[in-house]
């Protein structure tokens, strides 16, 4: 009985040094990793999608403000904050695409509103505006250091995911690389307004906002 205890024992023993070896352990601490910093991503995101609907009405107040920008911006937010993401987001191109598609939107909006806004000197002037456009700057930056943390911890796993002999311990568990954010819509989110002000009109009433949509922290 005592014999077959310690066979068992040290088959155990084997077996975990087997794991360690092939990067099992490694895999664990580099997936945890890479869900930390994808909930960090999306707390960022939402952080910005909550600062919209202030933005938005402190906007509707300025006379003459051109609309399609504005109705832009409250589309893009509504489309971003519809989307549910979770962990297993990760592991979904399809998923992940949409998702990072629709934030680039909500970025595009938001910048092309603020840069419209800069012809318009009472809104400049006003406090409330700058506060809000102050914050938003800070959570643009602090979504740059989120996403900048994740492409690190998905490039981790990954190389581990596809160097050998770790890819035969992916292949065994189903570990498949993760999906890492890309750039394809920089340049059109960068890109300058083309605004016409000689055209405005009198404002025109701006879409409500839709109530956002909790996202999986």
């Amino acid at each position: 009985m005592k014999h077959g205890w310690i066979i068992k024992l040290g088959a155990a023993l084997l077996l975990a040094l087997s794991l360690s070896g092939c990067g099992y352990n490694r895999f664990q601490q580099l997936d945890e990793a890479t869900k930390s910093a994808w909930s960090e991503v999306v707390n960022q995101y939402q952080r910005r999608a909550d600062l919209v609907p202030n933005i938005v009405a402190t906007v509707q107040g300025q006379a003459n403000f051109e609309q399609t920008t504005l109705t832009r911006v409250i589309e893009a937010r509504a489309k971003a904050t519809s989307i549910q993401v979770t962990p297993e987001t990760l592991n979904d191109p399809a998923a992940f695409q949409k998702f990072q598609q629709a934030q680039g939107e909500l970025s595009g909006a938001l910048s092309r509103l603020m840069a419209v806004s800069e012809s318009y000197p009472t809104l400049q002037a006003n406090q409330g505006f700058q506060d809000l456009r102050v914050t938003l700057e800070g959570t643009e930056n602090r979504i740059t250091v989120a996403r900048g943390r994740y492409i690190q911890a998905v490039q981790a796993y990954n190389v581990l995911a596809r160097s050998f002999p770790t890819n035969l311990t992916a292949m065994a568990f189903g570990y498949k690389p993760k999906e890492n954010f890309t750039v394809g819509n920089e340049a059109e989110i960068a890109a300058p307004p083309k605004v016409d002000f000689g055209a405005l009109n009198a404002p025109s009433a701006a879409p409500a906002l839709a109530p956002a949509v909790p996202a999986s922290r």
